[in-house]
């Protein structure tokens, strides 16, 4: 039932998660699911750790640096087949025996590398904030899987008035020349916090 409920948020957006949809999806009575989950707060607990258990746990076999990015790599492809998830993870206060798992196997490999328990905590909160919040943020500008992301850029640069927004146009004229590269930014970002925390050590 809540892989269905996935299914469903993957195809038409989490907002069409309804217990009646679901329900009819499902061939059944919305009522009737109510014997399977508690309600929707259950459900969308249930979606959350399954996203959760997709994400790759850092590996032994690497430095804690590789681990971190392999792990921030992983949970890129989770929210790029369910573009909903990271909001959804953000909103949700309940965490599942995945969501716990991943947890304990992350700062378990940041302990290991010798931070301390507080920093631990902190780099796991700010390599999250990062990851959940790129992806949110690339939802909402990052061109659609079919559109060329120069000619978006030369879209912005034709409605920008001539010398009103210098620095945006500028920006704007580096992309309307060359495709804006996802990875690469967010590479970019990964780099700079697993450098920083290196320091740290």
């Amino acid at each position: 039932m809540v892989r269905a409920a996935m299914d469903l948020a993957d195809e038409s957006g989490i907002e069409s998660v309804t217990m009646r949809e679901l329900g009819r999806r499902l061939g059944v009575e919305a009522a009737s699911l109510y014997n399977h989950v508690a309600g929707k707060d259950d459900l969308l607990d249930g979606m959350v750790d399954l996203v959760v258990a997709e994400i790759d746990l850092p590996s032994s076999d690497v430095d804690w640096k590789e681990a971190m990015r392999r792990r921030a790599v992983s949970a890129r492809e989770v929210f790029t087949r369910h573009r909903w998830g990271a909001g959804l993870i953000d909103s949700r206060g309940r965490s599942g025996p995945s969501s716990l798992s991943y947890a304990d196997r992350v700062l378990g490999t940041l302990l290991e590398a010798g931070f301390s328990p507080g920093i631990a905590a902190n780099a796991f909160l700010a390599l999250d904030s990062y990851i959940y919040g790129f992806e949110r943020q690339r939802s909402s500008i990052s061109p659609a899987d079919d559109e060329d992301s120069t000619e978006v850029a030369q879209e912005v640069l034709d409605a920008i008035p001539q010398d009103a927004f210098p620095s945006l146009a500028c920006v704007a004229m580096e992309y309307a020349t060359k495709p804006y590269d996802d990875a690469a930014a967010f590479d970019f970002g990964l780099d700079l916090i697993l450098d920083g925390l290196q320091r740290l050590l």
